[in-house]
């Protein structure tokens, strides 16, 4: 496998994603989702396919084979993604699990893959005689490996006595910036403009003196700012948050459409080009910035059922986000663990 090629395969689909996002659900308000949370139950799900849908998941998902899923998803797990807190690094977690009904027993082979490679909890349940508290189990699995950030991804009946599996990921991330870039004295109230021309007062403005890299692009510009490294000199991963600015201040949507080739994932899936006739697949994200870090957190579930740009020209200039913007947060190789936009800071 070619972890190069594989993290670029994995952002690309996440980029489609967004898109598919931006035009639909998300049009006209905020959003945050995880690529890396939908992408792994995604692969979790093509792992243990034998049929002929097998070939459209490797193709959505943009890989030449199971194995290349399961090598990545091996480093995701105990590489890219994993706890740095200890060594003054990000606070990570990223878990996976698996509920299967204990009429339908696993092949062994693909038990082993996904103890090995995805690293994930295996629990034989009884969705027949007992799917809401299965339900529960799933959801306090989750509030716990997202630190109480999402308590309930699974709706009270969302579970049913026909449900088979229930494939799951967790994020949880939490880092302080590298420097003291913002100092809370420094924060001000100002104007945001929407999209729509109208103005929201009372935003709240985080300001830095430091000096910061800004990538300016043809109609947009990208500001970078890097989170606390581990002390660990062994350790090479570098994580930053990126935020995407048009300047023009109703600009977003074109370049949403330029940059990037809690809702039901499936749906979008679907629309992709995924077969989603048998799977339900819910996916939650939140995140919160202020001027000390990030503390962000994800899940996505998914059910099945029985069957039934040019190089950027670095120069000194002002980053002021009076206006709808992206924003991105990523592992230095690639690996996007959150993306969304802000259309109103003051809408939650």
């Amino acid at each position: 496998m070619d972890l190069e090629e594989s993290i670029s395969n994995q952002t690309d689909v996440g980029l489609e994603i967004t898109k598919q996002l931006l035009q639909t659900e998300f049009k006209d308000k905020n959003m945050v989702y995880s690529p890396v949370s939908i992408h792994i139950v995604l692969s979790l799900i093509a792992a243990g396919k034998t049929t002929s849908d097998l070939d459209q998941f490797l193709s959505f998902l943009k890989s030449k084979s199971v194995d290349d899923l399961n090598s990545l998803a091996y480093i995701l797990v105990t590489s890219i993604l994993v706890d740095a807190s200890s060594r003054g690094g990000p606070c990570l977690n990223f878990a996976n699990g698996l509920w299967v009904d204990e009429s339908l027993p696993l092949d062994h082979s693909y038990e082993k893959v996904l103890s090995t490679s995805y690293k994930a909890a295996l629990n034989h349940v009884d969705f027949k005689s007992n799917p809401e508290g299965v339900r529960t189990q799933v959801n306090s699995w989750i509030n716990k490996e997202t630190n109480g950030l999402i308590p309930e991804i699974l709706s009270p009946h969302s579970v049913t006595t026909l449900t088979s599996r229930i494939f799951a990921n967790a994020l949880y991330f939490k880092a302080t910036w590298d420097d003291e870039y913002f100092d809370a004295s420094r924060t001000r109230k100002g104007e945001f403009h929407l999209l729509n021309g109208d103005l929201v007062k009372g935003v709240r403005f985080m300001t830095s003196r430091h000096r910061h890299s800004i990538s300016a692009y043809d109609g947009f510009k990208v500001l970078s700012l890097p989170y606390k490294p581990s002390r660990d000199y062994k350790d090479m991963r570098g994580f930053y948050m990126h935020l995407l600015l048009p300047d023009a201040r109703d600009g977003l949507p074109a370049l949403a459409e330029r940059v990037f080739r809690s809702f039901e994932a499936s749906s979008v899936m679907e629309k992709l080009g995924l077969p989603a006739n048998a799977m339900v697949m819910m996916h939650e994200a939140l995140i919160e910035v202020d001027e000390n870090g990030t503390t962000a957190a994800a899940a996505t579930v998914a059910q099945s059922y029985r069957a039934l740009a040019p190089p950027p020209e670095v120069k000194e200039e002002d980053f002021v986000a009076d206006h709808p913007f992206m924003f991105l947060i990523e592992e230095g190789r690639g690996t996007m663990l959150f993306m969304g936009h802000v259309l109103n800071p003051l809408a939650g």
